[in-house]
């Protein structure tokens, strides 16, 4: 967590600017670099005292939408908070436990999502529930092909 400076002056220009520094044309292309960091990971990685997770996603989806790459951003992460709450990969057995962490990463991923994706995302995480993915599977990316198969990049 920051000390609550990640508010303070242009926090945007702040985190472009950093985003710059470590050679990368974009946010996304940043991000992409690191497709199983969390989102307060990225934020510590470019300003550990003055960035917050949820201003790395506010500039994450800005360049989706502009790039018309929303889907493809939620599959990102899906990804992100699966490897934050899965650090094992997917359980092999849902006892209360396990159910719990599950249902966290999807609880937290359908949050982030935006309105235009939630319904697909509730499908999506009712898939996995319904059919698990095999025991341990983590996806290393939005390309993933069973996250492909749950959110084909058609546009919503």
């Amino acid at each position: 967590m920051t000390d609550g400076r990640s508010w303070e002056g242009n926090w945007r220009v702040r985190l472009y600017e950093r985003v710059r520094e470590r050679g990368y044309d974009s946010l996304t292309a940043f991000a992409e670099a690191r497709p199983t960091a969390s989102l307060m990971a990225l934020a510590r990685e470019l300003g550990p005292d003055d960035l917050a997770g949820v201003q790395v996603f506010s500039g994450l989806l800005a360049e989706a939408e502009r790039r018309k790459q929303v889907t493809r951003l939620v599959r990102g992460q899906l990804v992100r908070e699966l490897w934050a709450c899965l650090p094992n990969g997917w359980p092999a057995v849902l006892d209360d436990a396990n159910r719990f962490k599950v249902a966290k990463a999807l609880g937290v991923w359908v949050t982030l999502t935006p309105e235009t994706h939630k319904e697909r995302a509730d499908r999506a995480g009712d898939a996995l529930l319904a059919t698990p993915p095999p025991p341990g599977w983590r996806p290393l990316g939005p390309d993933d092909e069973l996250l492909l198969t749950l959110l084909p990049d058609e546009e919503a």
